[in-house]
Order: structure tokens, then C-alpha cells, then sequence
């Protein structure tokens, strides 16, 4: 029996490429969708772009490497590797801008909190200075107080510093009677020590005050306690200056009154501290030096 033949395909394209092409056109539809609700960010596209040129040479020719020596152009499988890798360039420009902003905002408040530079750097030459004053009265200190301790007077003299000078101080009591200002015979061989230590720093400025309590007085020779504390500075001065060697040009002499008390001047034993005599032994970097 003889073999039906089969007839022949229809003329054009097969059935199934009209399904393929309405799919076809229905992703593209899609995507164009999605592209026209996004919206592109100018700036960051032209960073992208510069890092590409910049740095890697892609747009000139060749595949070129990102990361460590992995092309560009061996395939599709590093597309999310580039992509995040790009991203982070693209970043690069805008965050360094970001952090030299942030640095100079901090700079600025930095300079608002502690001053201008030029104040700040003047406040650290203050303190070193300070510092080097304070360390040479401290030495010039420990030598007075082996020298007073030497000449067994730690009981008539205090011995203390500050940044600017060494402080001698000698109760009133030892060298003066109440309301006088001559001083008393047996404080003469204090004062001749004490001179002899002067005598030591004689090219150092040397300032020697008087003080009172603040108990009134009022007698034939002094108004106050003023004319009083200026007249015992003055007999201490005129006695350095007659039995030792100091040049009275690097001695100075004032009276204090009862302005600047040590202790409480509502005891009998604060009163006799703040009658005192006090010698300044200035310091080589002091200002007054």
C-alpha cells in the first residue's frame, strides 16, 4: 500500500516565534518601564566615569584589572565584583571630600574651644616658661635650706619658693620689740648669717618687706601699721647693706601692713606669724631678675 505523504509546512516563520516575539516585546516594554521610573544620579555616573579613565585605562583599550590582576575582560562571571568595586570608587572622590570637610569642622571648633593658634601657642610658652622658672627656685631653694640648716638656723627662717623667687621669712618678734623698729641686739647674729647667704646670690634681685598684724598702733614715732612694716624693712635693709657686701642697687624694701596676713589674725599665734620680715631672692628667669 502506498505511503500517504505528509503535507507540506505552511509558508513563513514557525507558530511558536509570534509567542516569542510577544514575550520579546513584553520584557522590553517591562524594562523601559522600570528605566523610565529610575532616575539617574549625573554626578555620581561622572565619578564612575573618571575612575574608569583614571584608574584603570577601560575606556582606552584592553581589558583592564580590578582588584588583584583579575581582567576585566576574561567574562560576565565578575560583573557583581565590578559592579561593587566601581561603586567604591565612585565613592572615593566624594568621601574624601566628605572626611577633608569633616577635618576642617573639627579644626575650626577645635580653635573656637581653645583659642586662635597664635593665643594656644603663646599659652604653651607661658607654661614651659613657668616651668623652668618654678625648677630653678626650686634649686636655688635647696641650696638656701642646706645653708640654713648648715648654719643651724631652721628655727628663725622659712624657706619656700615660688616661679619667681625664694622666700626667707623671719618672725618679727626675733628681730623687733612691740611698736619698734630697731632691731634687737640678739637678732643681729641671725641677720649677719643670713647675710652671708644673700651674699652668695648678690647679683640676684633681692626684696625685702615688712608685715603687721592688724592690731592698731598709734605712738610718738609711727601713725600705722604702714609707716611701721616700712620702717622695719628699711632698718633690715640699711644693716644688709652696712655689714655686707650687697649692692643696694639689686635691693629693693617695702612695707606691706597688715594686707597680706599668713594666718588668722583672731589668735595671739596668727598675729605673731603675720608679724614677720620676708626676703625675696629672685631667680635668673624671673622677671623681676
Amino acid at each position: 500500500m502506498a505511503k500517504k505523504k505528509e503535507d507540506p509546512p505552511p509558508p513563513g516563520a514557525p507558530a511558536w516565534t509570534a509567542t516569542f516575539g510577544d514575550l520579546m516585546n513584553l520584557l522590553l516594554c517591562f524594562f523601559v518601564l522600570l528605566f523610565s521610573m529610575s532616575s539617574i544620579d549625573a554626578e555620581k555616573y561622572q565619578q564612575i566615569a573618571n575612575s574608569f579613565a583614571n584608574t584603570f585605562s577601560i575606556f582606552q583599550a584592553g581589558g583592564s584589572s580590578v582588584g588583584d590582576g583579575v581582567m576585566v575582560s576574561n567574562g560576565v562571571s565578575q560583573l557583581s565584583e565590578l559592579s561593587t568595586y566601581f561603586d567604591s570608587m565612585g565613592m572615593t572622590q566624594e568621601g574624601e571630600r566628605d572626611n577633608t570637610e569633616a577635618t576642617n569642622n573639627s579644626s575650626a571648633d577645635d580653635e573656637k574651644a581653645s583659642g586662635s593658634p597664635g593665643e594656644t601657642e603663646a599659652a604653651e610658652i607661658k607654661e614651659q616658661m613657668e616651668a623652668k622658672q618654678l625648677e630653678a627656685s626650686e634649686q636655688l631653694a635647696e641650696m638656701i635650706q642646706e645653708t640654713v640648716n648648715e648654719e643651724q638656723l631652721s628655727h628663725e627662717i622659712d624657706v619656700d619658693f615660688t616661679t619667681q623667687y625664694v622666700l626667707l621669712t623671719m618672725n618679727g618678734a626675733l628681730l623687733f620689740d612691740s611698736g619698734s623698729d630697731t632691731i634687737r641686739e640678739d637678732a643681729l647674729p641671725v641677720l649677719d648669717k643670713v647675710g652671708k647667704i644673700l651674699e652668695r646670690y648678690a647679683a640676684s634681685t633681692i626684696e625685702i618687706e615688712g608685715h603687721t598684724d592688724n592690731v592698731p598702733i598709734h605712738n610718738a614715732r609711727f601713725a600705722d601699721n604702714d609707716e611701721l612694716s616700712s620702717a622695719r624693712a628699711m632698718s633690715v635693709f640699711h644693716y644688709l647693706v652696712d655689714n655686707t657686701v650687697l649692692d643696694p642697687a639689686n635691693i629693693k624694701h617695702a612695707g606691706r601692713g597688715e594686707y597680706v596676713p599668713v594666718a588668722d589674725n583672731s589668735t595671739p599665734e596668727g598675729r605673731a606669724k603675720n608679724r614677720r620680715v620676708e626676703i625675696k631672692i629672685y631667680n635668673e628667669l624671673s622677671d623681676a631678675s
